[in-house]
């Protein structure tokens, strides 16, 4: 499994010969428009910061042989974009890749803000390691799995309640992710709070700026 951070939530993951997009939202990297050879985009949930109304539907076409899947709350949206989209229906799959489902409704932001739907999502194939993406949420139980994506900050989230789904999922290696609305030396707070008081077993694996990054089954 090779994993490029794209900017805030936006990951590609190479694995098992599929290439697979996931959140490309507006806080994604300007070269965004340059990825190729997508067989997936995967969208968690409709907030602009992981689905980007203006680049997606171009991405799309350059890509097109890729898949789009998506929560049901994002389904319309990227209909009405002109983007031939799916919402999940359980456990799919993109060439030798199983795409599971998890989760359904995105944390909460505030009492008066009406709650979205938003899905993790799981990939797994023969060979290589686990991976999950929440998305906005830090409840959903995708299992063990052996590379989580985690929500560094947002305004939806506590560092504590961070933390927390680390300790409570403790991967092998997290990759954090939802990073764009911090500078750098409050960036090194969190990642120094995750490294410290996540999972006992948990290696922080920072690919921000750093390009592509080989994961291996232990």
């Amino acid at each position: 499994m090779r994993i490029t951070h794209l900017g805030h939530a936006c990951l590609l993951v190479e694995i098992a010969d599929a290439r697979v997009l996931i959140d490309p939202g507006t806080f994604a990297d300007d070269d965004l428009a340059a990825v190729r050879d997508l067989d997936a985009v995967l969208v968690t949930h409709q907030h602009p910061d992981h689905l980007d109304p203006d680049r997606v539907p171009a991405l799309v076409a350059a890509n097109p042989r890729t898949q789009v899947l998506c929560d049901p709350g994002s389904l319309d949206v990227l209909r009405d974009l002109g983007v031939d989209a799916q919402a999940h229906e359980g456990p799919g799959t993109v060439g030798a890749v199983t795409v599971t489902p998890v989760g359904e409704t995105h944390a909460l932001i505030h009492d008066d803000i009406p709650r979205i739907p938003n899905v993790g999502v799981r990939l797994d194939a023969a060979g290589e390691p686990s991976f999950f993406h929440p998305g906005d949420a830090v409840d959903a139980d995708p299992g063990q799995v052996d590379v989580l994506a985690f929500p560094l900050s947002a305004p939806w989230a506590r560092s504590r309640e961070m933390t927390a789904f680390l300790r409570r999922l403790d991967p092998p290696h997290a990759i954090p992710v939802h990073d764009g609305l911090l500078q750098p030396r409050g960036r090194e707070v969190y990642l120094k709070q995750a490294g410290e008081l996540g999972g006992e077993h948990t290696r922080i694996r920072d690919l921000a700026g750093v390009g592509p990054v080989e994961f291996a089954t232990a």
